[in-house]
C-alpha cells in the first residue's frame, strides 16, 4: 500500500482473469494441480518485519517516536524491542527529493544491519510510487525499448544491491517490482491476458542482476490484494508459461472494519494453497489498517499465528507502522498520535 493512496487493481487485467484462468460456476479459480516445491522451506527464522521506509524523512521534519513508558527512542531499535526482527525498505530510481534513492536506503539499511535485523529491498523500478494503478518508467528511461530497459533494470538492480554489499549489509529478499498485478514499467512491461512476455523478460533481468550480487537472496513476485486467489492465479499462471524466474509469492493485504474477518481468512487459505499449487514459499511482505480500529490486535494477532502455522509463509510485514499523526494522509500505522506503539506492536513481541 501507498500510503495515501487508494489501492486500486489494475482493471483491464482483472476484467480478463476469469477468462484466462478458467472458472467454475461459483466464480471460484480452476486451481491447476498441486507442483513440486521447487523452493525447499529454509528454517532461518519467521520474520517479523516492518516497512520503515518514510523514517529518515520522518526524522528530517522533527517526527519522534517513543515507548510506551513515553521514553524517546530512536525508531528501529525501538522497533527491535518490541520484537521486529527484519526491515523492509523500498528503492525508487531517481526521486526528486532523494528520499527511496539508493544513498537514502543505504543509510537505513546499515542502521537495520547493525542492530541485526534481517533485510527485503523492494525495488519500484520508477521514480515514485509503483502499485496496481502506475507503474510509471523513471524520467531517465522513458524513451527506452524492451532490451534498453532490460539492460536498465539489470543495472539499477545491481548498483543498489552492490552498494549495500561493498557496506557490508546482507540481504535476505528482494523484491522485483513492487505489487505487479498489471506488470510493471508500463507500457512496455504491462501484462495482459496471454501477453506476459515483456513483464518475465524484465523480472528475469531482474532476477540475474539479484543473483549476481547476493546468490543466496531469494526473489519475490508481489502482488497486492492477497485475499484473491483468482488475480494470483491468473498472474502467476502466466508467469509460469513464460519462464519468469522467482523464488517466492509475495502479497499485500490492508483489511477495513467491514471485511476484515473474511479477508483474512481468505488471504491465510490462499498462502497454503498457492505454495501448493506453485510449489513456492510465500511472503505477507505488507499489511495495515486503521491504527484505531477496534479489530486491528485482532485481525494482526490471526495473521501473525496464521502466516507462523502456515507450512510455507516466511513472514509478515506491517507497513510503515511508525507513521503517527496522519503522516502524509497515512493513518495506517501502529503508533497512536502521541508517537507511542498501540497494541497492533505486541503482536511481534508476544507471538
Amino acid at each position: 500500500m501507498k500510503g495515501f493512496l487508494k489501492k486500486v487493481m489494475f482493471l483491464a487485467a482483472m476484467s480478463c482473469a476469469c477468462g484466462a484462468m478458467g472458472c467454475s460456476d461459483d466464480g471460484s479459480a480452476d486451481i491447476p494441480e498441486q507442483a513440486e516445491p521447487t523452493d525447499p522451506v529454509v528454517d532461518t527464522g519467521f520474520a517479523k518485519g516492518a516497512d520503515v521506509s518514510w523514517l529518515t524523512e520522518m526524522e528530517s521534519r522533527g517526527v519522534k517516536f517513543y515507548d510506551k513508558a513515553g521514553n524517546e527512542k530512536e525508531c528501529m531499535a525501538l522497533m527491535k524491542e518490541l520484537g521486529v526482527n527484519a526491515i523492509r525498505l523500498r528503492v525508487w530510481v531517481d526521486p526528486e527529493a532523494g528520499w527511496n534513492g539508493k544513498a537514502d536506503v543505504l543509510a537505513k539499511a546499515k542502521r537495520a544491519d547493525a542492530l541485526g535485523m534481517r533485510l527485503m529491498i523492494d525495488f519500484h523500478y520508477s521514480d515514485t510510487w509503483a502499485d496496481p494503478a502506475r507503474q510509471d518508467k523513471p524520467k531517465a528511461w522513458e524513451g527506452y525499448g524492451l532490451e534498453q530497459l532490460k539492460q536498465a533494470v539489470a543495472d539499477h538492480t545491481a548498483d543498489v544491491l552492490q552498494a549495500l554489499k561493498g557496506a557490508g549489509v546482507d540481504v535476505d529478499w528482494v523484491q522485483v517490482g513492487n505489487e505487479t498485478s498489471g506488470g510493471m514499467l508500463w507500457e512496455t512491461g504491462r501484462a495482459y491476458d496471454l501477453v506476459f512476455g515483456n513483464f518475465v523478460q524484465l523480472i528475469n533481468s531482474g532476477y540475474d542482476a539479484v543473483k549476481s550480487v547476493y546468490p543466496e537472496a531469494k526473489v519475490i513476485i508481489h502482488l497486492n490484494n492477497g485475499f484473491d486467489l483468482q488475480m494470483f492465479t491468473w498472474m502467476f499462471n502466466g508467469l509460469r508459461d513464460n519462464g519468469a524466474k522467482y523464488d517466492v509469492i509475495g502479497m499485500s493485504l490492508y483489511p477495513e472494519a467491514d471485511n476484515w474477518q473474511t479477508l483474512t481468512d481468505q488471504c491465510l487459505r490462499n498462502i497454503d494453497t498457492l505454495s501448493d499449487v506453485y510449489g513456492k514459499n510465500v511472503m505477507l511482505c505488507e499489511i495495515g489498517m486503521p491504527w484505531d480500529a477496534p479489530f486491528a490486535v485482532e485481525a494482526m494477532t490471526k495473521m501473525m499465528d496464521g502466516c507462523k502455522a502456515a507450512k510455507r509463509c516466511l513472514g509478515i510485514f506491517y507497513w510503515e507502522p511508525e507513521c503517527h499523526n496522519g503522516w502524509n494522509g497515512y493513518t495506517k500505522g501502529a503508533f497512536d498520535d502521541s508517537g507511542k506503539p498501540t497494541a497492533v506492536m505486541d503482536t511481534f513481541g508476544k507471538r
